[in-house]
Parts: structure tokens; C-alpha cells; sequence
């Protein structure tokens, strides 16, 4: 939801220090359009809450809010452009660095084939019979090189083939197939907390319907992160993102404490019993690779054969004898390098990664060690938390909206309610007369 240009100006005309009811007054909007407009700009924009002895909640906004929304803005249609271009452009690089190791594998053992052929000949014989020996190492090279079913890995029946031979996994999951596995060793197989954000707001508003709609802090506290050094009763900011996300409204209690107060999640259509939830959110490790063992020395022991080969053409393509061959030898000369660089890059970029992972998961366990710690202290909770978490719960609450609530629905003609209400209220009263007359 984006902040409300009323509001905005509002704000910056009362001095980025401002009351529900100052924004109300001064853009001519409903209480309620302000406060939730207020809590928006103030979780997008990095406001703060600060508490009246009253208790009276003001915001503040820092003097740059502009900026601040105009950047983050920015940032995420550039995100949603590029999101849609990486899903046509990701499928083509997935299946073509697999394809790009076997072609290059080729081409440098044909030319390395065709270079000592010609080499051999030049050397058995300097007459007119060495062309036809030329001739006859060439027809040998193909059934040299592709004899033993070099591309059995396109077989259109490889993949089905493969997966009859995992049926017995006991985990049952799909097994990548031999492109999907070279670029799962090269690259991975992508962030395992990519749903991170859909799991912690499903764990946060959870945890508010466990709790009937009202909560503190330090309940939410375990789900959240970069809440600020100053974690504690008197710094709450971070609370403003859930608020804003679930219509909550803060309230404070006679102590000068905030608890918070969400009524739409408090209205269900059926009755709802606690649902389970983890006591804090956590993060999974990331993975070198979902390919299996065997697929990955597969992709290895090609990757060191291809720089193995590119090393050894390098060397040959520096006599006399390759400079001498036109066609495909003299193409691989022109690509030696990147041959060369591919086959490094194969090899070196896997190796970086495994490092990589390993600084990551560190960071990923920090992470869930933070939280852990939060939903620690929340097991312990103090005596001054437990009143709080006890004032919370008088705004706790559940409405049930049943079929005898309901006014109107879509169901059925709007003429058709109408009558059976009118028939409904005629038999309760036919049923008091009766009632009365006996």
C-alpha cells in the first residue's frame, strides 16, 4: 500500500511531528484513514512512536522522508522489471553450461586428434601417400571420439531412464537430470529462504489469531529482524511494519507500556482453535548442491578433463604443424582462450561458492540465534512482561460471523432473503401469540 500524498504533506507542514488528530485536522480526513495512512508512510519511511504521559501516541518522521520513499520505490519496480526478464533469461542459461562443457569438450579433442594426425603423418611420409593417411585418420576420428555413446546425456529416454533407477529414494523427490546437475554444481540451486518473507508474516499473524488479536511486543519479536540494538520495552519501531501489514492499532496501557491491538484479525467466518507455530522464525542452510554425489563427480571429472584438454591443445597449438591446418583447428585457435577460460572458470567458480556457503550459513545460524534468544526471553518473561503480556489481553477477542449473522449475501436474490427473513420474524411471532395465549 502505498502513503497517502495528503498525508504526506500534512506531515511536512506540521513539522514531521504529528498526532492522529493533527493529520486529521489538517488534511480533512477520517480518524481512522489518518491513522492507518500515518502508520504506512511511518513504516515505509522510517518513522518512530513516541508515547505522551497521557498516552497519546505521536509520530515522528525524519525531515528527508521524501527520499527515503522515493529510493525504496525505485528499488522495487526495478525489481519487479527484472524479475520478469531473469524468468525467460534464467531457463536458457540453466541448459546452456552443460551443453557449452560437452561442445567445448569436443572441440578441443578433435583439434588435439586432428593436430597429432597430421602431425604423425607429416612425419611418416613427406610424399603425395601422406594426404591419403590424412584422409584415413580423419574417418577414424569420429569413430574414435563418438564410438562409446559420448551423447547418451540427450537421449531423449536418459531422463526417464533416471529417474526409474531413483525410485527407491526414499525422500521421492524429482532427480535432476545431467544440464540440470552441471549447473547445479557450477552455480547451486538457488536461495532456500526465498519464501522467508511469506513464512514470517504467516508465523506473525498466527501468532496475533493464537492470541486473539492483541499482543506484545516481545511476542512478535521472535519473528523479526533488524529490530535495533536498542531491543527492548522502550524501542518498538519495529513493531510498525506489522502494524501497518495487519491494520493493528497501538494502545497504552495505564504504566505508559504499548501493547498492540489488531481488530480485523479478530473477525473469523468459523471457529478457530490455536494453530501450531514455531517459537521463532528459522532460517534454512544454504547447499553446495541438490544433485546427488555421483552427479557431481560426474561434473567434476568432465570440468578437469575439459582444462586438462585445453592445457594440452594449448601446448600443441604452438608447433608448426597446427599452424599449418586451416578449418576447425584454426577456429579452436581462435577461441583457445575462451575455451581455456571456461574450463577455469568451471572448475575455480564451484570452488568459491563451497567458501561462500560456508560465510553464509554462518550468518543465516547468527540470524537464528537472535531469534532463538528472543523467543527465550519470552519464555522467561520477567514480571514487569507478564503484565504487559496481561494487559494485552483485554483487548483479546474472536467474533464468529455465522449464517445468523449475516444481513445480505450473494448466494441467493437479494427479494428471496427478504421473504424468508419477513417469514422468519412472522413464525417468532405467531409463536409468542401462542405462547402468550396458552
Amino acid at each position: 500500500m502505498a502513503p497517502n500524498p495528503t498525508i504526506m504533506r500534512a506531515v511536512e507542514q506540521l513539522g514531521y511531528r504529528v498526532t492522529v488528530g493533527d493529520v486529521a485536522t489538517k488534511a480533512g480526513l477520517k480518524l481512522d484513514l489518518a491513522q492507518q495512512g500515518l502508520l504506512t508512510l511511518a513504516s515505509d519511511a522510517g518513522g518512530h512512536l513516541q508515547v505522551a504521559e497521557t498516552g497519546d501516541i505521536v509520530y515522528l518522521f525524519p525531515k528527508n522522508f521524501r527520499t527515503i520513499l522515493r529510493n525504496k520505490f525505485l528499488q522495487l519496480r526495478l525489481k519487479e522489471w527484472w524479475e520478469k526478464i531473469w524468468k525467460v533469461l534464467f531457463y536458457l542459461i540453466r541448459i546452456s553450461f552443460g551443453i557449452v562443457l560437452l561442445a567445448s569438450i569436443v572441440l578441443i579433442f578433435v583439434a588435439i586428434a586432428l593436430i597429432v594426425l597430421a602431425s604423425t603423418a607429416s612425419s611418416d611420409n613427406n610424399d603425395n601417400s601422406s594426404s591419403s593417411r590424412s584422409g584415413g585418420g580423419i574417418t577414424f576420428m569420429p569413430s574414435f571420439w563418438f564410438g562409446p555413446d559420448l551423447f547418451w546425456f540427450f537421449d531423449p529416454g536418459y531422463d526417464n531412464r533416471y529417474q526409474r533407477s531413483r525410485v527407491s529414494s526414499p525422500e521421492g523427490k524429482r532427480q535432476m537430470n545431467f544440464l540440470e546437475a552441471i549447473f547445479s554444481f557450477i552455480f547451486g540451486d538457488g536461495n532456500p529462504n526465498a519464501d522467508l518473507e511469506e513464512r514470517r508474516w504467516q508465523d506473525i499473524a498466527t501468532v496475533i489469531r493464537n492470541n486473539q488479536g492483541a499482543v506484545a511486543a516481545e511476542q512478535i519479536a521472535p519473528y523479526l529482524d533488524k529490530i535495533g540494538e536498542g531491543y527492548s520495552r522502550e524501542y518498538e519501531d519495529y513493531m510498525l511494519p506489522v502494524l501497518s501489514r495487519f491494520n493493528g492499532l497501538p494502545e497504552v496501557s495505564p504504566s505508559g507500556e504499548i501493547v498492540y491491538h489488531f481488530p480485523d484479525l479478530q473477525t473469523t467466518a468459523r471457529e478457530r482453535n490455536s494453530q501450531p507455530v514455531p517459537a521463532y522464525l528459522r532460517e534454512r542452510s544454504w547447499r553446495f548442491s541438490e544433485a546427488d554425489t555421483g552427479q557431481i563427480m560426474l561434473a567434476a571429472g568432465l570440468g578437469a578433463v575439459n582444462i586438462v584438454g585445453a592445457l594440452v591443445l594449448g601446448s600443441l597449438l604452438t608447433g608448426g604443424t597446427a599452424a599449418k591446418l586451416g578449418g576447425l583447428v584454426a577456429f579452436v585457435k581462435s577461441i583457445y582462450w575462451v575455451l581455456l577460460g571456461y574450463g577455469a572458470a568451471f572448475l575455480t567458480i564451484p570452488l568459491v561458492r563451497y567458501f561462500w556457503i560456508q560465510w553464509k550459513n554462518s550468518q543465516v545460524e547468527a540470524r537464528n540465534q537472535q531469534r532463538q534468544e528472543r523467543a527465550v526471553l519470552l519464555n522467561q518473561a520477567d514480571a514487569a512482561l507478564q503484565k504487559k503480556i496481561a494487559y494485552a489481553r483485554q483487548f483479546a477477542a474472536q467474533h464468529v460471523i455465522g449464517r445468523e449473522d449475516l444481513a445480505y449475501t450473494t448466494e441467493t436474490d437479494l427479494l428471496d432473503q427478504e421473504s424468508d427473513r419477513s417469514a422468519q420474524i412472522d413464525e417468532e411471532w405467531q409463536r409468542r401469540l401462542n405462547q402468550s395465549g396458552s
